[in-house]
């Protein structure tokens, strides 16, 4: 099966129980995800090699996140651990006639706040088939020389972008 590697942010997600809206809960489920990490997972459970570039703080919020990448087969040999922060967003299911609604934190987020000395794009392009991101991520990194680098790259080493 293929290499297939994925640039994003993994976030967390925060959603009350059922239906609740935002001001009935007391306490919040944790689901991590994320539009690069959820391609990355399907690619895994499809049989392919799957890996997540990204970058979470060392302490045991971002572990949360590694976590649950491992228990789809996401290899996590590209996730820089570093910064202060996971990005997170909260989701209240809608009901009936009441739409859901989401609220996203995710300013300086760890891979907000990413330097492209951070990744080895030689290393993590190497043998790699296809390379997804999503229209978000450009917007969300800070510091357009890490895609400069990341685009550069793909295209040296002919990789689907």
């Amino acid at each position: 099966m293929a290499k297939i590697i994925t640039l994003g942010e993994i976030m967390l997600r925060l959603s009350p129980e059922g239906q609740d809206r935002f001001i009935q809960s007391d306490h919040f489920r944790i689901i991590p995800g994320g539009g690069e990490a959820n391609v990355a997972i399907s690619c895994a459970n499809y049989g392919h090699e799957a890996y997540l570039v990204t970058k979470l703080p060392k302490h045991e919020i971002g572990q949360i996140a590694v976590n649950s990448l491992r228990r789809y087969g996401v290899k996590d040999d590209y996730i820089v651990r570093g910064g202060d922060r996971v990005g997170l967003y909260y989701c209240e299911t809608g009901a009936s006639m009441r739409p859901s609604k989401v609220i996203y934190d995710r300013a300086h987020s760890a891979i907000a706040e990413a330097d492209p000395k951070d990744f080895d794009f030689d290393k993590i392009m190497e043998g790699a088939a296809w390379f997804h991101w999503s229209g978000i991520t450009p917007a969300i990194l800070s510091r357009t020389r890490l895609l400069r680098s990341r685009n550069s790259l793909a295209r040296l080493q002919n990789v689907t972008a």
